[in-house]
This record gives structure tokens, C-alpha cells and sequence, in this order.
């Protein structure tokens, strides 16, 4: 049934189902209006007029086991679909249930919608003792999302649908929460649903992009680095990397942006000395939809006056004097940050490639740069910043060869993800690593992994998380069983939190509160429906392999714990 016929069977309804032409009904016909066809959440007593609705328009409800999953599932699917996740919860626990998941968008800039109800008009604050009443959701969320918006009529709630959608596509994305009083959501609704939007993005100065192109055009040491905001951007950073023979860095949030195994990329490789040396004898560097966070350069500091302080001196020996910033971003507050651009092109980062790829100073560009024996010689020279022997790389060359070369692998803020697959898995597209560097969560991984799959269920999506992660997330093990989801689940056990066992010995404490007992992974995914595994990690290339091929072959999924020497 369309959207049209749906609603105008509810208008010619019966005076009984009348009662349910909504405020339900205004915002699940606003979300069908955006294209919305699935939702993460958790039924309750205060959102059921939100469920009502969903199966006229063929929206499909996923329910975790806990609301932060379902925030995480969302961040997933965003990331694969590139369709914003929304999320519904119900009010008081289960709003403040997602709140980490939602501040995670925010720091990772993603989009993401959260739906839920609230008391109803006239009873803000009132402290009554309501069931699930909060002293005010909407302005906590306020101070930590992009905007959280408590609407007063069913006509205002669909709107704040179609202007999250509109802010989504326009500006520098991040979560929006809507707040629907419990008597405008079970009142009665007779509106328009308001039409989607068109995207409102900054329009570009043409003198900026003709500098620019005169700098590039110029230049003789090029290199480029994209970030997150870069990452609808793949075809024009590959096309202006060939057309400036430049070399290509990401960050986490842009891995894949350019495939890597272009001649020209560096990998999500921004946190090795030697790439930051590299920034800053750059004679031009262009920075595409970064914030240049510490979170990504571990200390260090990108270009040859960047402002990440501690590595600074050695990063900035041997730096051209005059280096060219030529920054871009949809937020122009990021234009300067932890690294002054002389350049500043507040756009998409889309709409500026494509105009500078056009510009006749560009043609022919290339010249002598000699940009694959650059990249071949920073290769050689970052090989001394890791460890490309260890279990971690080991592990995820496995992987890869049992999943094949276009595995989405969800992670973690777990040593097994920053220290394996940011920089061992080789990504070819944007959307193969799923993880959140910034707000560094832990929980992430597994509902991630569950939002993956549904938005591409012929992709193999592989989640590989730390012992310690995998407690904070583990009962959404029953999420992929129930849904009958092929994910192979890989818990590295060393033993509890390794990496703050570690942060303590190297401040001469001894490890206090940092070894774990876990439980039986693999018996507890059998107890839940999913298979279970346990492989140790000299096992690692014929068992391992295996249990992934099993496993991704199959209508359920694994959970495959790999023990680590001293776990």
C-alpha cells in the first residue's frame, strides 16, 4: 500500500479507527515520505502509537535488547546504506538508554534520528511521578546532540522530519532527536505530510576554487588527506589525486575513500610519524572534511603548523616554509581547526572536487610529481610506526581471505580494531570499516555489525571486537540469531582491558581492576542460538578460516572466540 492510499484509507476510516489519524500516524508518514523503510528500537508503553503505524507503510521494526544497540544499529546501517538510521524509543530509560549512541554520532558526525515520546503538554517538570516522567529529555539532549526539538502538535512533529532530512543532506550531519508529548502523539491529526526538501548546500565561491586550483596546479609535493566528510566524495578524490599524481592519507572515518590498493593511497595510515612528517613538508596540502582530531593523529599533528602540540617538533623538521592549507568542509567552523587553512572552502566536499577537476588551470596537471614513488617510500618508511607482523594484522589477512576482498568489518575501541583493522584491513570502498575513533565507545561492534547486514544482506559483514567490548553489547548476539543473520562474531580475548592494563604499567602502577573473568564465549553464543567456536591463536589460519566460511555460508550466526597467549 502507498503512502497516498494508506492515508486515504484512514480518512474515509470508521469513526473508531478515526481515533488513530494521529500524531502517530504524522510522523511515520513523514518518515515513509524520506524513504525510511526500517527503524531500531525497543516497543514500550508510551511509543506504541509510533509502532502502529509502521506496517502500512512497510517500515520494518528491528528490536535489540537494549536501546544503545539500537543507536549503534542505526550507525551501521547509515554507514553501509547511506541512508540515515532512525531510531524509536519510548520516554524516560529508554531515551537515556541510547543517549551514548547517539552522542557517538555526534562525534563521528553521522546522522541519525531518535524519535520518542514525552510528558504531555502542560507537564514539563512538573515532577508528578508519571511513569518513565523525566525532569526535561528534550533540553539534556539539547546540550549533546545537533538539536533536540519538542514539538507542540502532531503537524509541527512531522515537520521536524522533514527538517532533520533536510539538515542531513545540507549541513554537517550528526543526531536530532524529536520529542512528541504523549497527548499530541495519541491526538488526532489531519495534516499534509510535508514533501521532502531539497538540499540547501553552500554555494561555492568560484575566486576560492580558482585559487585553489592555481596552488594545486602549482604545486610540486602535493598530498592529500580526507576525512569522514569526504566520503560521498570517492570518484572525485581518486580522479583529482590521478589528475595531480598526488598522494592520498585518511583517517579512520575515511578509510576506503580511495581504494587502497590505488598506486596513490596511503591508507587510514594519519596516526604514523612518518605520514605526519611527510604533512608538513608538503608544499600543498589539502585537507577534505577532517577536523584534523587528536583522536586520529595519537598525539601527532598533521601539516607544518598544525596545533596538535606533542609531536610537533619532529613533525615540523624539514617542512617547506610557506606551506598551502587548502581546507574544505560543509561546517566552516572546521575550516581552522587544530590546523589553519590559507585556503577555505566551505562546501561539500563533492561540489568543490568537481568544480576544481573542472577548472582549466587543472588540466594537465600532473607534471613530474612522482607521486607512486612517494607513496612507495612513505610505505617503507611507516613501516618502522607499526607492527605489520603481529596476531592483529595475521588475524585480519585470514579474514580477509576467508570473507573475501569486500568484507565490512565492524569494530570496536578495542586493541584488535585501532591496532589491526584500521591499518591491516585493505578497504576498497567507503564502507567497509565500521568504527568510531572519536568518542571511542565500547558496545559498538556487534549491534554495528547488525545494522550492516540488514542494509546489505548479500555483503559479507564480519564483526571483530576485544573480550572487554563484547560484554558491553553481548546480548545482541539473540538480535542476529532471531533475525537469522550470517555474521561471524570474533571476540580476541587477552584477558580483560589490556590497553589500560598497559596506560597503568607505563605510569608505574600495577594492573588494578583490569583482569577480567569472561564467560564461556562460545558456550553463551551456543545458549543463545548461535554457533559457537573457540580457536586459539596458533589455530588462527586453518580453524579460524574456516569458522568464517562456515559461518557466512549459513542462516545464523557464530560466535568464534580466539584466545591470545596469557588470556
Amino acid at each position: 500500500m502507498t503512502q497516498e492510499t494508506t492515508l486515504a484509507a484512514a480518512t474515509t476510516a470508521s469513526a473508531t479507527e478515526k481515533r488513530f489519524h494521529n500524531g502517530g500516524l504524522a510522523v511515520v508518514a513523514a518518515l515513509a515520505a524520506h524513504g525510511v523503510d526500517m527503524i531500531f528500537g525497543i516497543p514500550g508503553t508510551h511509543n506504541l502509537e509510533f509502532y502502529r503505524h509502521l506496517p502500512d507503510f512497510g517500515i520494518r521494526a528491528i528490536t535489540p535488547r537494549h536501546e544503545q544497540g539500537a543507536g549503534y544499529g542505526a550507525d551501521g546501517y547509515f554507514l553501509v546504506s547511506g541512508k540515515p538510521g532512525v531510531v524509536i524509543t519510548t520516554s524516560g530509560p529508554g531515551l537515556t538508554n541510547v543517549i551514548t549512541a547517539a552522542a557517538t554520532a555526534y562525534a563521528e558526525s553521522r546522522p541519525m534520528l531518535i524519535l520518542s515520546p514525552g510528558v504531555p503538554i502542560g507537564l514539563e517538570r512538573a515532577d508528578i511521578g508519571m511513569l518513565h516522567e523525566t525532569k526535561d529529555s528534550s533540553g539534556a539532549l539539547s546540550h549533546l546532540l545537533v538539536s533536540s526539538r519538542r514539538t507542540r502538535t502532531a503537524e509541527g512533529a512531522a515537520q521536524a522530519v522533514a527538517d532533520a532530512f533536510a539538515l542531513f543532506a545540507s549541513e554537517r550531519p550528526g543526531p536530532v532527536h524529536i520529542e512528541v508529548p504523549l497527548d499530541v502523539l495519541e491526538g488526532q491529526w489531519w495534516g499534509a505530510v510535508p514533501a521532502p526538501q531539497a538540499p540547501r548546500r553552500p554555494v561555492l565561491d568560484m575566486d576560492m576554487v580558482a585559487t585553489a586550483a592555481e596552488a594545486l596546479a602549482g604545486s610540486r609535493t602535493p598530498l592529500i588527506v580526507a576525512g569522514g566528510g569526504a566520503r560521498r566524495a570517492a570518484a572525485e578524490v581518486r580522479a583529482l589525486a590521478e589528475a595531480l599524481d598526488a598522494p592520498v592519507v585518511t583517517t579512520a572515518n575515511g578509510k576506503g575513500i580511495l581504494d587502497e590498493d590505488h598506486p596513490l593511497s596511503l591508507g587510514a595510515n594519519v596516526r604514523f610519524p612518518a605520514i605526519q612528517r611527510a604533512s608538513a613538508e608538503a608544499d600543498v596540502l589539502l585537507v577534505l572534511g577532517s577536523e584534523l582530531a587528536d583522536s586520529d593523529l595519537w598525539g601527532g599533528r598533521i601539516g607544518a603548523n598544525g596545533e596538535n602540540a606533542e609531536a610537533g617538533a619532529e613533525a615540523v623538521a624539514g617542512s617547506q616554509a610557506g606551506q598551502t592549507v587548502i581546507r574544505c568542509d560543509i561546517d566552516p567552523d572546521q575550516l581552522n581547526k587544530n590546523l589553519r587553512g590559507d585556503i577555505h572552502a566551505f562546501a561539500d566536499c563533492t561540489d568543490f572536487l568537481t568544480a576544481l577537476l573542472e577548472h582549466d588551470r587543472l588540466a594537465g596537471a600532473a607534471g613530474e610529481r612522482d607521486g607512486q614513488n612517494r607513496v612507495t617510500a612513505l610505505t617503507e618508511a611507516y613501516q618502522a610506526d607499526f607492527d605489520f607482523a603481529s596476531t592483529n594484522v595475521h588475524l585480519h589477512e585470514v579474514i580477509t581471505a576467508a570473507a573475501g576482498a569486500d568484507v565490512i568489518i565492524a569494530g570496536d575501541s578495542s586493541q584488535i580494531t585501532y591496532d589491526g583493522t584500521v591499518h591491516a584491513l585493505t578497504a576498497h570502498t567507503p564502507d567497509q570499516l565500521l568504527y568510531m575513533p572519536g568518542f571511542a565507545t565500547l558496545g559498538y561492534g556487534i549491534p554495528a555489525a547488525i545494522g550492516a547486514k540488514l542494509a546489505a544482506p548479500p555483503r559479507p559483514v564480519v564483526c571483530v571486537v576485544g573480550d572487554g567490548a563484547a560484554m558491553f553489547s553481548i546480548q545482541e548476539i539473540v538480535t542476529a540469531v532471531e533475525l537469522r543473520l550470517p555474521i561471524p562474531f570474533v571476540i580476541v580475548d587477552n584477558g580483560g582491558y589490556a590497553e589500560i592494563e598497559h596506560q597503568m604499567e607505563d605510569r608505574d602502577m600495577d594492573p588494578y581492576a583490569v583482569r577480567l573473568h569472561r564467560p564461556d564465549f562460545a558456550a553463551l553464543g551456543e545458549s543463545m542460538g548461535a554457533r559457537g567456536v573457540t580457536i586459539s591463536a596458533d589455530a588462527i589460519d586453518t580453524e579460524l578460516a574456516e569458522a568464517i566460511r562456515t559461518t557466512l555460508a549459513g542462516d545464523r550466526p557464530a560466535v568464534i572466540r580466539v584466545t591470545l597467549p596469557g588470556a
